[in-house]
């Protein structure tokens, strides 16, 4: 690996020599080059994990606990070259800058390269011109292009500085210069009468890269969160869970066609050919792996009373491998995580303990089409805004004769946090379709069906499962034709109210996750004051930011409960207030301390308390809350989010050396929930030109914190920068 990175290394020296080389011969030959200026970076950073074990959505399988990487394993290797061109444009005083990006990444554990996916590798990071135009008097300054624009200075956390969206592909880690993803813009500014000054900027709508937010899931990637696998996640995301609780659907309802069941006590297999899962209406999830009296019978089928074998396990078998005497049709093989060993629908962790109170004949929604095994398909795409739509952004700054500066400032814009929402579709005439929550209703002739000319709404979704007709079932419907999905007919003989048996697709439905981005109105406000102490100058400062119509995960455990998917997560519209309220103050002629307390208020929090029962009499939560985007998961129970999210946070910088040509800087961060970071850096000039640098990356805490869920993807960097 050591080999690897001295390679990559001179490949970046390689380019940048002969770029060099090539400027310095049309100096030569051309007038035009006097007038440019060229400078650049040369840059190597590698990186280990100071902590082992796997970093989130690593698993290959629900049940693979192994450790994913050591301390002391490759994280990454980057070389990079920046090339800065400065120049003039005509005679007038109009300029232009660019900087160029060449990356190149070795490969890490698990093969990953860290910035293979993100806009870091853009080969064109900055080009823009800068000119005035009006009256001299009042001139307005320009700046046309592909930059940056700053409005926040608050450190460790971005809150007004949201012109520019971030690559995460390193959380936290990288510096705001480094992370800020420059955007096509027009800026302009102009300075008043008054002293005050005025911007607006018209910039182009690009989202924040957020590791693990693609249909592949990026496992193996250091910093990908829970809230993200919990979508794309190969073992705890519903997009590859989804397709796994279908094929343990087609599994059970092929067995009950197939005479897998016994419901007449005499041991052995009924055939039920024509009604499938139809004919466990009376039957939840709960009910089946709840239930501590089952048989398996010497044909293979089960008995699901009478007997002594916890149904749990059994779900657990059949949910992985298929199950003895049960058709295996589903060959998920452990690889999404279903169904665990022990059944605990009070504390759920897997995706069948979440869905406790789905019926039976809910699932028939989940299995193929009609006459087929072939179950609901999941499809994530994106449907971003047309390279028409802008951001637009208005600034006023001043400031007061007694040194207190302020600034108002609004933005108009696409929120660059990405949602996702899940709607089901069919996969072949790209319908949405509508979801109906029936009640059930007695047939003779197969049990407990779907009455599908009743709707129940969601407020009115029963809080305990009995098996009874006062439970429900979620049915797919296709508002156009009619139609619903699923294998079997639910109401083959026509006796649940309706005025004639429901039509059954033979398409299949696809649970369809889309990436948006959303429109918000951001406005704000920052200030600044200095003033000498008898202890030292401090400098006193805030950021506020009120964002309306922000976008947040709304979880509804009881409609998840009763397998209604879609309803269960949803992104729902609030309105929020941030703010950094800060001090800085330098001590011992050169060492800067800052501390800051953040607030993040969600002026709309959802919070409504719920308990319910399953069908064997297990009370479980199922309220309708606020989730945390960044920490929702199933191994935590869909972490509710807080109300008010607080951060403190504490830094420190201090050159040295004998003509302080050297710096050390640290910041730590705690959450009010007990999550923390603290990175220490380190720059060492040997010289002018070249530059090492070593930086520690520490997270610990609770594992449910947007710090702490990071515990093992702690790491030390090493880099070396060359200047010319």
């Amino acid at each position: 690996m050591i080999k690897r990175t001295m390679i990559a290394t001179g490949v970046a020296l390689a380019i940048t020599t002969t770029l060099t080389a090539n400027i310095a011969l049309a100096e030569e030959e051309s007038s035009f080059m006097d007038e440019l200026e060229i400078s650049g970076e040369l840059k190597n950073e590698s990186a280990i994990f100071t902590n082992g074990g796997q970093t989130i959505g690593q698993a290959t399988s629900m049940t693979d606990t192994t450790t994913k990487h050591d301390s002391g394993d490759l994280y990454k290797s980057e070389s990079s070259a920046k090339i800065f061109i400065n120049g003039d444009v005509g005679e007038d005083g109009s300029s232009f800058h660019a900087e160029l990006n060449l990356r190149y990444d070795t490969e890490a554990v698990d093969g990953y390269k860290g910035a293979k996916s993100y806009s870091q590798h853009d080969l064109l990071r900055e080009l823009y011109v800068d000119t005035e135009v009006g009256n001299e008097d009042s001139p307005v300054s320009l700046r046309i292009g592909k930059q940056q624009v700053v409005w926040g200075t608050a450190d460790g956390i971005k809150l007004l500085d949201i012109i520019n969206p971030t690559d995460w592909r390193e959380f936290a880690q990288n510096t705001m210069e480094e992370a800020r993803i420059p955007i096509w813009m027009v800026n302009a500014e102009m300075d008043l009468d008054s002293g005050a000054n005025l911007q607006f900027v018209l910039s182009q709508v690009e989202e924040n890269k957020i590791t693990g937010l693609n249909s592949s899931g990026d496992q193996g990637q250091p910093f990908v969160m829970k809230g993200v696998d919990s979508i794309t996640g190969k073992v705890n995301g519903f997009l590859n869970v989804t397709p796994a609780l279908s094929k343990v659907a087609n599994t059970f309802s092929l067995s009950a066609q197939g005479g897998g069941f016994d419901t007449t006590g005499d041991n052995a297999g009924d055939a039920m050919a024509a009604t499938g899962l139809v004919g466990f209406g009376n039957l939840t999830v709960d009910g089946f792996a709840g239930n501590k009296a089952i048989t398996v019978n010497g044909d293979g089928s089960m008995t699901l009373a009478g007997g002594a074998v916890d149904g749990g396990p059994i779900l657990w078998n059949i949910a992985q491998n298929g199950g003895a005497g049960i058709p295996d049709t589903n060959d998920n093989n452990s690889v999404t995580n279903l169904a665990d060993q022990t059944w605990d629908p009070a504390n759920p962790s897997s995706a069948f303990e979440y869905m406790a109170n789905a019926t039976f004949s809910t699932f028939n929604s989940f299995s193929g089409i009609s006459g087929g095994a072939s179950g609901v398909l999941t499809n994530y795409v994106r449907d971003y805004p047309s390279d028409s739509d802008v951001n637009t952004g208005l600034r006023f700054k001043n400031s007061t004769e007694g040194g207190f500066n302020y600034s108002v400032n609004y933005f108009h814009h696409y929120d660059a946090n990405p949602s996702v929402t899940m709607d089901w579709y069919d996969s072949v005439t790209n319908q949405k379709l509508d979801v109906q929550i029936a009640t059930q209703v007695a047939d003779g002739a197969v049990g407990l069906v779907a009455d599908q000319t009743t709707n129940v709404a969601a407020s009115a979704v029963p809080l305990a499962a009995t098996g009874t007709t006062a439970d429900v079932v979620v049915l797919i419907k296709n508002p156009v034709s009619g139609a619903y999905y699923g294998m079997l007919n639910f109401d083959p003989n026509n006796t649940a109210g309706a005025a004639a048996a429901p039509t059954m697709s033979a398409n299949q439905a696809e649970l369809r996750f889309t990436e948006k981005l959303n429109r918000v109105h951001s406005l704000g406000t920052a200030f600044d004051y200095s003033m000498e102490t008898d202890f030292a100058p401090v400098v006193l400062r805030g950021e506020f930011l009120y964002n309306k119509d922000e976008l947040a995960p709304v979880v509804d455990k009881r409609l998840l409960a009763v397998g209604d998917l879609a309803n269960s997560l949803t992104m729902q519209k609030q309105d929020s207030l941030k703010y950094v309220l800060g001090a800085d103050v330098t001590v011992l002629t050169n060492l800067m301390l800052s501390g800051q307390f953040i607030q993040m208020r969600n002026l709309d929090y959802v919070d409504e308390s719920r308990t319910c029962t399953t069908q064997t009499g297990t009370s479980f939560d199922c309220s309708k809350y606020t989730g945390d985007m960044a920490t929702l998961h199933m191994s935590n129970g869909l972490n509710k989010a807080e109300e008010n999210k607080e951060f403190y946070s504490f830094f420190m910088s201090k050159p040295f050396g004998a003509e302080q040509q050297h710096r050390w800087n640290n910041i730590f961060m705690f959450e009010e929930n007990g999550g923390k970071w603290n990175r220490f850096d380190v720059e060492y000039s040997f010289n002018d030109e070249l530059i090492g640098m070593a930086e520690m990356n520490k997270y610990w805490g609770d594992t449910n914190t947007q710090f702490g869920q990071m515990e093992n993807s702690s790491n030390l960097q090493l880099g070396l920068k060359y200047i010319f």
